[in-house]
């Protein structure tokens, strides 16, 4: 699937393509010619993927082959138990968490997962969590305390579930809480945003010693589509939002928001699944080898102090 800003990229392709079939039928030479049109396939990607606008970005963090949590999770790790249920309410399937070994390492991973179909995506919510995932997740991070593991989490979600049931069981005190029990956690806490960080569907369990983003993600209070609505009315103007939202990667850098980036193939994570999870499992061990340098106590207080000095304000 390509996006809109990717036509001439396909169009490209197509021609390449349709180049080395007619080269396969008839027996004509076309390597120089199909070798210089890779060549100026090469240049346009790269031309396209360095100019991206934020609405770019935002699309390339939803596109639909992009790997989701699971899909990282059984990439890096050798032998990962995914864990289940709140000891509330119920399991839910939004959110995923569970003990993964790297290179030895045992480490808890945590995260928001979407579905590739139309059955997956109902039965995942679409990646929006309820009160019971949120629980659920720090059932979870409060085990991995106890048996000193550090923590990863992968965050992808358009935001918490709004629905009436989630409100009625506690969605704000929910996400309030785990924010609150993330600051005090003993152990190293890495949050690092995949695809989607969306409201306090992210913020719910993105309180650690390091937040990163990978390259082609986004991170707000609020999506593009819901600022258009409220300021005019229409989705239409989600552009000139995402524009104003200034919701990138680099954004959030610039303001000081995360710690930094990850690169990404080029293209996007979903063009190269195995290169970008190489990426990430060496991102997730250099911060855990440093943060395991320092005292429990002193990584507390800079994590508190971390997300103090955040925003701008006058008296």
């Amino acid at each position: 699937m390509h996006l809109e800003f990717e036509t001439p990229i396909e169009e490209l392709e197509h021609k390449i393509e349709e180049m080395k079939h007619l080269a396969h039928g008839s027996g004509v030479e076309v390597d120089k010619a199909v070798k210089a049109l890779e060549i100026k396939l090469e240049s346009l990607k790269k031309e396209i993927f360095e100019n991206l606008t934020r609405w770019q970005r935002v699309q390339l963090a939803r596109h639909p082959e992009r790997p989701y949590t699971l899909d990282y999770i059984y990439e890096i790790t050798d032998d990962f138990i995914e864990m289940h249920g709140d000891r509330m309410v119920k399991d839910d399937k939004a959110m995923i968490g569970g003990f993964g070994n790297i290179d030895g390492k045992t480490i808890l991973f945590i995260g928001q997962q979407k579905g590739r179909n139309t059955k997956q995506r109902q039965a995942r919510n679409f990646g929006m969590a309820n009160p019971d995932g949120y629980r659920k997740a720090l059932r979870l991070m409060k085990l991995a305390e106890k048996f000193n593991k550090p923590i990863v989490a992968l965050i992808d979600t358009p935001g918490a579930y709004p629905g009436i049931d989630a409100e009625a069981r506690g969605q704000a005190e929910a996400i309030a809480r785990n924010m609150r029990e993330m600051f005090m956690l003993k152990v190293p806490v890495i949050c690092i945003i995949i695809g989607e960080g969306a409201s306090g569907g992210a913020i719910g369990i993105a309180i650690g010693d390091r937040v990163i983003m990978m390259e082609n993600t986004w991170y707000s209070v609020i999506s593009p589509e819901s600022c258009s609505s409220i300021l005019w009315r229409s989705w239409d103007y989600k552009e000139e939002a995402a524009e104003a939202l200034k919701l990138t990667a680099e954004d959030m850098l610039e303001f000081g928001l995360i710690d930094s980036i990850l690169e990404e193939p080029l293209g996007g994570a979903h063009k190269d699944l195995k290169g970008t999870s190489v990426i990430l499992k060496n991102a997730i061990l250099k911060e855990i080898a440093a943060l395991e340098k320092i005292t429990p106590d002193e990584r507390i207080k800079k994590r508190i102090d971390k997300f103090s000095k955040m925003g701008v304000f006058k008296e």
